[in-house]
């Protein structure tokens, strides 16, 4: 299956309770009133848009009407389209490795457990070793004997090396020998793993800035790509934890992933809006080709 075609089927619900109920609501109306726009302010915020960008959506609704430009239902809706686009379009920005000036290049993937965190690692690294990288990942999440467990299933499936350490031992160490081996084995990308306990932790946090420091230490401009794995079917709780991971250690570019199970797609325009980060990748199905670079005009395409 192509993947817009997978992309539009994965965004089905998302589809069926944003832009659907939008089409119910505006059916058989001839001119949009207040009342009206009460509804469709319910209607954004259900789509999980977030506060701050069904706000400035309804304000510019608002803005067209009294300009006369807004008048019919129709016009809206295509409103509404546009500045999804608009906003997005500022969030698109596919990630570039120049091999010639950074190798290794190191990823330090962070993110809360249960987000698709290993799965995306191993995803973005078929993708790197099916162009001929070599690729090594750094199983730093010591705490889950499962993560280390699926990191090395995953490696051996995409071809990739894996340095792990004993359970419980300290994360930064395993950072410190990727680094190294990575180094001794003219590897092309890096990978680390991190721990996603509570992101509300401050231990945890205290640890991610040490592997931060670690990395940084050993190779000089590392880790270039501070990767947070958000899963969209968390809604607004994933714009909390992309601002604590990123107040703590930085963030660099958002993989989200589950959109293919979720009604709340539209997460994604209130994430590019009000963090600023780029979505570097987004995740439609269990698939190793099922996670893509983002594209702002595919994803509005296939949701509307």
């Amino acid at each position: 299956m192509a993947f817009f075609e997978k992309l539009r089927k994965g965004l089905s619900k998302t589809h069926q309770g944003f832009v659907e109920q939008m089409d119910r609501l505006f059916l058989g109306k001839k001119t949009i009133d207040e009342g009206l726009l009460d509804e469709l302010e319910g209607l954004l915020f259900a789509a999980d848009l977030g506060v701050k960008t069904s706000d400035q959506l309804l304000e510019g609704v608002r803005q067209g009407l009294k300009k006369g430009e807004l008048k019919e239902p129709d016009k809206v809706k295509e409103f509404i389209k546009q500045e999804m686009l608009r906003i997005l379009r500022s969030g698109e920005k596919p990630l570039f490795i120049d091999f010639s000036q950074t190798r290794p290049f190191v990823f330090m993937v962070v993110g809360v457990n249960g987000t698709g965190k290993t799965t995306t690692i191993a995803k973005i690294a078929h993708q790197y070793s099916s162009q001929g990288r070599k690729v090594l990942i750094g199983a730093a999440d010591t705490f889950r004997a499962a993560a280390v467990e699926q990191l090395e299933v995953w490696a051996n499936r995409v071809g990739a090396d894996l340095i792990r350490q004993s359970r419980g031992s300290d994360p930064s160490a395993v950072a410190f020998d990727s680094i190294h081996a990575a180094k001794a084995r003219e590897i092309d990308l890096v990978f680390i793993d991190t721990a996603g306990r509570l992101h509300t932790k401050v231990n945890l946090m205290e640890e991610l800035k040490k592997v931060k420091r670690i990395i940084g230490r050993e190779c000089p401009g590392a880790p270039h790509e501070i990767l947070l794995v958000l899963d969209a079917t968390t809604g607004q709780n994933a714009i909390s934890q992309a601002k604590l991971f990123n107040e703590v250690i930085g963030v660099t570019g958002i993989a989200l992933t589950k959109l293919d199970g979720t009604a709340k797609g539209g997460i994604i325009v209130g994430i590019t809006e009000e963090l600023k980060i780029p979505i570097r990748y987004i995740g439609v199905g269990e698939g190793i080709d099922d996670l893509k670079e983002f594209n702002a005009n595919e994803f509005v395409q296939a949701l509307f």
